[in-house]
């Protein structure tokens, strides 16, 4: 059996290179696994070396995942990597053959990020943008209504899978109706229960089989006062009406929708049903806060885990080259 950490999270750290304090923690903490950010990223030799001593730090084969949606939320940038355009332009030039652009793009995005040793990327965003979508997170939708984004999302997925990377589905049950970004401000959405069954939460339940899922920080009124991420009430929602029975990660803990310490962040949502607990920030004392309160992964947990991991395959073969070029002429001049 593939081995998996033992502790309920996923961290962060703190530059291009691993400390011999981060080092000693993350050996002690054994978090599941580990997230990238534009600080950690100089050249591709150097995140290769970064990803390796991350997996050496734990002694396994640990994830490593990035959020690379292409547009303006993409960690890796030029001069190593390709630019991509925000997702709703590229759908709106690529027409009817948006969804096999966002299958090449995937694919593309999926086969740099296994270049440098990251099989994790947190896409694709099946959130329904609406009237009053928060700028944040508008033109990293896919499309303006629910069967066009969930088609859509598959692509998204297959292309990461296809490519030898997890997709990591988010935000569930849903972002698009916020109007408050969450990095700062709690958003509650008040539309009724069945409105948002039927919309926002609908890419959800079409995507529901991906292996794993980042919830998001938002009150659903309908349903309770509470963000998402720490209400037993929509983590019950997200596993039962939704039927996402993959590993179940906290948006980013350190976003500021949500209150109290790190400790009590990270609390609240493993005591509400959420399998892992997710600091970036690569700060070591709240990283320290975070690992004490998610502890470690109880037996559904860790089956989840396995059973994600188990999804990461050998990437397929393909022409690189050919792919872009295709990818290039489905934008038209947009490319």
């Amino acid at each position: 059996m593939m081995a998996v950490g033992s502790g309920a999270c996923i961290f962060g750290c703190l530059g291009p290179v691993v400390s011999a304090d981060e080092r000693a923690f993350f050996r002690d903490a054994d978090p599941f696994g580990f997230i990238i950010f534009a600080r950690n990223v100089e050249t591709p030799a150097q995140l290769a070396r970064l990803t390796a001593d991350l997996r050496d730090a734990v002694g396994r084969d640990a994830p490593v995942l990035v959020d690379q949606e292409g547009g303006r939320v993409q960690r890796l940038r030029s001069p190593h990597w390709r630019e991509y355009l925000p997702p709703l332009d590229a759908v709106a030039l690529a027409g009817p053959q948006a969804e096999r652009m966002m299958y090449l793009r995937s694919r593309l995005i999926a086969a740099e990020l296994r270049a440098v040793g990251i099989d994790a990327n947190c896409a694709p965003v099946a959130d329904v943008p609406h009237a009053a979508t928060h700028a944040f997170l508008r033109n990293r939708c896919y499309a303006g209504d629910a069967d066009t984004v969930a088609r859509l999302g598959r692509a998204v997925a297959e292309g990461h899978l296809a490519g030898g990377v997890l997709p990591v589905v988010k935000h569930m049950p849903g972002h698009g109706r916020a109007t408050a970004d969450t990095h700062h401000d709690l958003p509650t959405v008040a539309e009724d229960a069945a409105t948002l069954h039927a919309t926002d939460f609908a890419p959800f339940r079409a995507l529901a089989d991906l292996p794993m899922a980042m919830t998001a920080h938002i009150v659903f009124s309908a349903f309770d006062d509470q963000p998402a991420t720490c209400s037993a009430r929509m983590i019950d929602l997200i596993r039962q009406d939704i039927g996402f029975q993959g590993l179940l990660m906290t948006d980013d803990l350190n976003m500021q929708a949500l209150s109290g310490t790190l400790g009590e962040r990270a609390a609240r949502a493993m005591a509400a049903g959420c399998d892992i607990a997710l600091h970036c920030k690569g700060d070591l004392a709240e990283m320290q806060a975070v690992a004490e309160a998610a502890g470690r992964m109880g037996p559904e947990t860790m089956a989840r885990a396995q059973a994600a991991l188990a999804q990461r395959r050998t990437p397929d073969t393909v022409d690189i080259a050919a792919l872009e070029a295709e990818h290039s002429g489905l934008l038209g001049a947009g490319a």
